[in-house]
């Protein structure tokens, strides 16, 4: 039997939202093997744990969409859980990174801008919902979305990826960088599309 068309089965238990699941069950465990080894002094294979388990979490923003466009199955439910999962993942990981020090000095602001951008947009989204009306997510922002999920691998492997390459913090923040800028702009992109409304239900 298709595990697409299966009957009976609740939407919120579908394959896509499952993967989503995953990805916030990843979070505590990347975020709990940077605390181990750089706040209670763990051995650096704790680092790769945490770039293999965050990498795997970013596979599955991919694959639940995939999925429930093939398989038919996207419901309210993913649409509504798989952003906030997005959002909790990059946040986690860009705090535990700041206290770790490995996001420090003028980097912060990259991670400062990156964090103010997902608020607004997340208050944009829940406003623009109670509207009906839907903002949808443009392909640039996906590149940044791209990027930052690169950028954070490469923290994330820190002063472990250092000693295989020792460039690869300073890979991590220069696309941390990049993916600010893009953070701007596409913020900026959301933010214009969505005051046209706000300001037409206030003329209404």
């Amino acid at each position: 039997m298709n595990i697409a068309t299966t009957r009976g089965q609740p939407k919120s238990l579908s394959i896509p939202n499952i993967l989503t699941y995953a990805r916030i069950a990843a979070i505590p465990v990347v975020v709990g093997c940077i605390y181990a080894q750089s706040i209670m002094d763990g051995p650096l294979w704790l680092r790769w744990v945490a770039v293999v388990v965050f990498i795997a979490a970013g596979v599955t923003d991919y694959l639940d969409g995939y999925y429930a466009r093939i398989w038919n199955q996207q419901s309210a439910f993913g649409r509504m859980l798989d952003p906030i999962a997005d959002k909790l993942l990059v946040a986690s990981c860009l705090l535990m990174l700041a206290a770790d020090g490995i996001i420090h000095g003028w980097s912060l602001w990259a991670a400062i801008v990156i964090l103010c951008r997902e608020i607004l947009v997340s208050g944009l989204r829940e406003y623009l919902a109670a509207l009906r009306v839907s903002v949808p997510v443009t392909k640039l922002a996906k590149w940044k979305t791209t990027i930052q999920l690169i950028a954070i691998g490469f923290l994330l492997a820190g002063e472990a990826g250092d000693q295989v390459v020792p460039v690869v913090t300073q890979i991590g923040l220069l696309l941390l960088w990049a993916s600010a800028i893009f953070t701007i702009y596409t913020g900026y992109d959301y933010f214009r599309a969505g005051i046209h409304h706000l300001i037409k239900e206030d003329e209404g």
